[in-house]
């Protein structure tokens, strides 16, 4: 049987539960019944055929926010950041492994749970976090694509247009999965390797130390001028919807959770093929991060180096080979926001249903989540030039919002996916949970650090200064709800049975 033949729509509309489906052949699960309690050995094949998900997943560590994030830690920080890049893509890692295994086990994705998990005021708030970290996150890679596309263009074409522009990658985004969801993923995978392409260009052109490459990535380092850079490169790696789409994306295979030896199989695969979209994610970041390191680490132009005039600088300083570098940026960029835009859109999706259980057709749906981000994208585009500063402040205050939602996210997929009402046989042992609160105990103190340190150099009035100390009490007492609620209140209730045997 085809692989053609086995696709359904991506979220058909009457599909009750809105997830992809993609059959399994009679041989596989022929397979499955003869190792009763067993799952099967190893197969390249099968490990192909879960292959899509995580490099869906890991587009969102490679979007426009994170590059800029790695150009600022590069061109400010040298290569003394390379070592906390490696670390914060291991710890995103461990936090879309826990996602995904969600997702396995009870059949269902994060945003349903926590519907089903918190009482109706918790769950609305979690859903408006939700919705704002999507949306501060799809306006910077909206943004990022009409940078790109005046890149591209010679200047051509401004930056409102391009939004433009980029508001039709919904309607790419509907045709693809009208054919299948392997189709789709074959559209990421080609944007990805363009990224991939792209930025190793660049690294070959640049030609870094190889010892100082050595150095930043095995010895930490940390100086006080360069703890904004670190604190930024942890919260750009680290994206809220981003837990909430890995948890919904993991279903697009079919698996029969009544059987051990079926979740234990997919979860293997499903940690295999992360790990290895997000060691790519980590290379292309690794290139972005090295280029701009040395080339202007050191300089003058060090701290004003943006998006936009990332390109021109270094075409300016290296010209061109075989490509003008200024183009090769520039296209890089254009995939890294086409895809992330995208992937933006079919987490809010996700969101959107999970939260609130509203069940529309998707294009309805595509429509709502793209606006959300296009209209502010087209204000921001119309009220600044993309060389003025003030896109960079604005990027840093996306960061900011986005990072702010973190807990929101991490926070229940912990709790979930360590209780045995949820995960059943599944549930995660003592060491890996306590290791998940470290991780997540360290990111909230991260983005703890950036909401501080943007907040104060915001405080200017006493009426401003009142506003911003109610909502930190407020944001800081919901956090803590989150953490120390008894789970003895779950409102949950199972609706699929885990597996027994």
């Amino acid at each position: 049987m085809s692989m053609a033949s086995q696709e359904a729509p991506l979220l058909p509309a009457d599909d009750s539960d809105g997830k992809v489906i993609i059959s399994v052949s009679d041989e596989e699960w022929s397979e499955v019944e003869a190792n009763d309690g067993l799952a099967p050995p190893f197969s390249w094949r099968k490990l192909w055929r879960f292959t899509g998900p995580g490099f869906l997943m890991c587009i969102a560590f490679l979007d426009p926010g994170s590059l800029e994030g790695d150009l600022q830690a590069g061109a400010i920080a040298g290569y003394s950041l390379l070592w906390l890049l490696l670390w914060a893509t291991a710890m995103g890692l461990l936090i879309q492994l826990l996602s995904a295994k969600l997702g396995v086990a009870t059949g269902r994705h994060l945003a349903e749970l926590c519907r089903e998990e918190y009482p109706q005021w918790a769950g609305i708030v979690l859903w408006v976090m939700a919705e704002l970290a999507l949306i501060a996150s799809d306006i910077q890679e909206v943004v990022g694509s009409a940078i790109a596309i005046r890149i591209l263009s010679g200047g051509v074409i401004p930056l409102w247009v391009g939004v433009l522009i980029t508001a039709l990658d919904c309607f790419i985004f509907l045709f693809l999965e009208s054919y299948g969801v392997r189709k789709l993923e074959a559209f990421f995978a080609v944007l990805i390797a363009t990224m991939a392409i792209s930025f190793a260009i660049m690294f070959g052109e640049t030609k870094p130390s190889r010892k100082d490459l050595l150095i930043g990535l095995l010895v930490p380092k940390v100086s006080p001028s360069t703890i904004t850079q670190a604190v930024g490169l942890v919260g750009c790696v680290i994206t809220p919807h981003n837990v909430f789409l890995h948890s919904a994306l993991v279903q697009s295979r079919k698996i029969n959770t009544k059987r051990k030896s079926c979740v234990t199989e997919a979860i293997r695969y499903y940690y295999i093929e992360s790990a290895a979209a997000l060691t790519i994610s980590f290379v292309i970041n690794f290139f972005a991060t090295t280029v701009f390191a040395k080339s202007f680490y050191g300089t003058k132009i060090a701290g004003g180096i943006g998006l936009e005039n990332a390109g021109h600088v270094l075409q300016e300083k290296y010209g061109a080979a075989l490509f003008p570098i200024l183009y090769i940026w520039g296209l890089g960029l254009l995939a890294s926001g086409q895809s992330s835009t995208i992937t933006s859109t079919y987490a809010g999706q996700f969101i959107m249903e999970g939260f609130r259980n509203l069940h529309m057709k998707k294009w309805i749906r595509a429509l709502i989540t793209r606006s959300c981000a296009v209209v502010p994208a087209i204000i921001v585009a119309l009220c600044f030039d993309s060389s003025d500063t003030t896109v960079d402040a604005l990027n840093e205050s996306l960061n900011s919002l986005q990072s702010i939602q973190v807990p929101f996210a991490l926070i229940p997929l912990i709790k979930l996916v360590s209780k045995e009402q949820v995960m059943g046989f599944f549930r995660i042992g003592f060491i890996l949970k306590t290791l998940a609160w470290i991780v997540a105990a360290f990111l909230i103190a991260i983005n703890g650090y950036l909401l501080v340190d943007y907040f104060s150099n915001e405080m200017q009035g006493l009426l401003l200064t009142s506003i911003i100390c109610v909502f930190l009490m407020l944001y800081l007492a919901f956090v803590i709800y989150l953490i120390v609620r008894d789970d003895s209140l779950s409102v949950f209730r199972k609706k699929s049975p885990n597996p027994t045997t």
